[in-house]
C-alpha cells in the first residue's frame, strides 16, 4: 500500500517514465528552482521513498533488464556512500577533478559526429561511433538524474551513465544480455555501486547455456582482473581522447583485449 501511494505522487510518476528527450548540452549545476530543488530535475525524497522506490526498481530491472529508466532509479536510491567515494577519488586525479569543474556531457547535441568520422580507424573516437552504428544505441538514452540530493554527486552518477557505452568500447562488448553482464562485472568491480552489483550477480539468470559456460569459465574473470587492475575509468576525460587509439588507451588503463568469441554468443 506505501508503495501504492508513494507512486501515485504527480511528480514522481511523471518522473518514472521512460526517458526519451536529448540530454541537454549545458553542464549539470546546482539551480534551484525551489527551496529544496539542488538542480535541474531533481525530486526530493524522503528515506523511506527511496527504500520503496529502490524496492519496486530493482523488482522491475530484474523482470526486465532493458528498463534503463528502473535501472537509474536503483542506482539513484541505493548508491549515495558510493558515489561519494567516486567523487572523492575524482577529487584526488588531475583529469578526474578536471571533469568535475568542467562538468562535461555526452550527448548528440555535444558531440560532432563528423569530425568522429574523420579521425583514423582504431581512435577511441572512431571506434566509439562505429559501436553506437553497429549496435544502433544512442548516447541520448540516458536518463537525467533525479533522486540524489547532492549536486555534485548527482552529476558524478550522470557521468557514470554518460560514459558506460565508452566502457562498452573499451572492453570490445556487445549490447546484447552476455555483453551487458561482462561490462556490469567490470563497473561492479570498479565502482562498487549497488545497482552494479545486482546486475552483475543476477543478470546471467537470462543467458543460455552455452553463454553460462563462456561467461563463469571465461568472460567473469577477465572482467574482474581488468575492473582491479584499472584506474577509476571516470577519471578519464574521454572528449580529449578521441584522436587516441584504442588499443594505445587499453594499454594505459591495464585493460586486455577482449575474447574474440564473444560476439557470437547472447
Amino acid at each position: 500500500m506505501a508503495t501504492l501511494l508513494l507512486l501515485r505522487s504527480p511528480r514522481l510518476h511523471r518522473s518514472l517514465r521512460p526517458c526519451t528527450r536529448p540530454a541537454v548540452d549545458v553542464p549539470l549545476r546546482a539551480e534551484s528552482h525551489g527551496a529544496r530543488l539542488l538542480y535541474p530535475d531533481h525530486i526530493p525524497t524522503t528515506p523511506l521513498q527511496k527504500m520503496l522506490l529502490a524496492a519496486g526498481a530493482a523488482g522491475m530491472a530484474l523482470y526486465n533488464p532493458y528498463r534503463h529508466d528502473m535501472v537509474a532509479v536503483l542506482g539513484e536510491t541505493t548508491g549515495c556512500h558510493t558515489l561519494k567515494f567516486l567523487r572523492d577519488q575524482m577529487k584526488k586525479d588531475p583529469e578526474g577533478a578536471q571533469i568535475l569543474q568542467e562538468r562535461p556531457r555526452i550527448s548528440l547535441s555535444t558531440l560532432d559526429l563528423s569530425k568522429l568520422q574523420s579521425l583514423p580507424e582504431g581512435s577511441l573516437g572512431r571506434e566509439y561511433l562505429r559501436f553506437l552504428d553497429v549496435n544502433k544505441v544512442s548516447p541520448d538514452t540516458r536518463a537525467p538524474t533525479r533522486f540524489v540530493d547532492d549536486e555534485e554527486l548527482a552529476y558524478v552518477i550522470q557521468r557514470y551513465r554518460e560514459v558506460h557505452d565508452m566502457l562498452h568500447t573499451l572492453l570490445g562488448m556487445p549490447t546484447n544480455m552476455l555483453g551487458e553482464v561482462v561490462v556490469k562485472w567490470f563497473e561492479a568491480v570498479q565502482t562498487g555501486l549497488p545497482m552494479c552489483i545486482l546486475g552483475a550477480l543476477f543478470g546471467p539468470i537470462r543467458l543460455r547455456t552455452q553463454s553460462l559456460q563462456v561467461l563463469f569459465s571465461e568472460l567473469i574473470p577477465w572482467a574482474i582482473q581488468n575492473g582491479r587492475r584499472a584506474p577509476c575509468v571516470l577519471n578519464i576525460y574521454y572528449e580529449q581522447r578521441w584522436e587516441q587509439p584504442l588499443t594505445a588507451l587499453r594499454e594505459e588503463l591495464g585493460i586486455s583485449p577482449p575474447p574474440k568469441h564473444i560476439q557470437g554468443l547472447a
